[in-house]
């Protein structure tokens, strides 16, 4: 439910946001530490998903030379290493962030489970979604369902990948290095390390899923929606097409 005076739904509003709102349609949304880690994220990602393929599925032997001259799955490897430190850094960088940055730059890492209005919004995100709408709402930073989907695909589910990663990388570091006395603990949950590698190989799927979701529905609410979405990760600005109420 919007508030009476204001064109933005009421859950997304802050109050530097509404004098903002009644001067102009465009407001500074997205600081350049979250745009810079959404873009370096989403390069991680993608090779963490190419190089988690490979590695859960080999390639066959490649008969391009002696094994002797061969480096290619260690690679692989490395490059899966590599970015998932870069994943692991800049998240924790988020988090910082987080506590330093403006009001949008804490959507990402909570869900007003106990907000009436949240889950109405919610729900009416969902219908238009699904093309029974007729017209979406405008929202300053993340969408109601947007931000729920956020929360669940990334801040817990690479909180997840990150947990379970560095507790298979622990085993190469082997018994006493730093990751293994940090994450060691995790292959006791699991009891061996082959779940483990299933679970961290299933929550890469999770990932993909929400990857191609995620382009999608920006793609589509960049076209559809009565605001802009790419381009608001680009230049930090969310720009409004019309001065119209909710």
């Amino acid at each position: 439910m919007a508030l009476p005076s204001s064109p933005i739904a009421a859950h997304d509003v802050a109050p530097e946001d509404l004098a903002t709102v009644s001067r102009q349609t465009s407001i500074y949304v997205y600081e350049a530490p979250v745009r810079i880690w959404h873009w370096i994220n989403a390069a991680a990602i993608l090779v963490l998903c190419v190089t988690g393929y490979f590695i859960g599925s080999p390639l066959p032997s490649m008969q391009i030379g002696e094994a002797t001259d061969q480096f290619v799955f260690g690679y692989i490897r490395f490059a899966h290493f590599a970015a998932g430190m870069i994943l692991t850094v800049g998240f924790l960088g988020r988090i910082y962030w987080a506590f330093f940055g403006n009001h949008h730059a804490r959507q990402l890492f909570y869900v007003p489970f106990w907000s009436a209005s949240f889950w109405a919004e919610v729900w009416y995100e969902i219908r238009w979604y699904l093309f029974i709408a007729k017209e979406p709402k405008k929202y300053v930073g993340h969408n109601p369902l947007a931000q729920l989907a956020m929360f669940f695909f990334i801040t817990l589910g690479v909180s997840f990948m990150i947990v379970t990663g560095m507790a298979l990388y622990a085993e190469g570091a082997q018994a006493g290095s730093l990751t293994d006395t940090l994450f060691g603990w995790v292959h006791t949950l699991t009891w061996n390390s082959q779940r483990l590698h299933t679970l961290h190989h299933l929550g890469m799927w999770w990932i993909v899923i929400f990857m191609i979701v995620h382009i999608y529905v920006a793609i589509r609410e960049d076209i559809m929606s009565r605001q802009s979405i790419v381009s608001t990760m680009i230049s930090g600005h969310r720009t409004f097409k019309d001065d119209r109420k909710d």
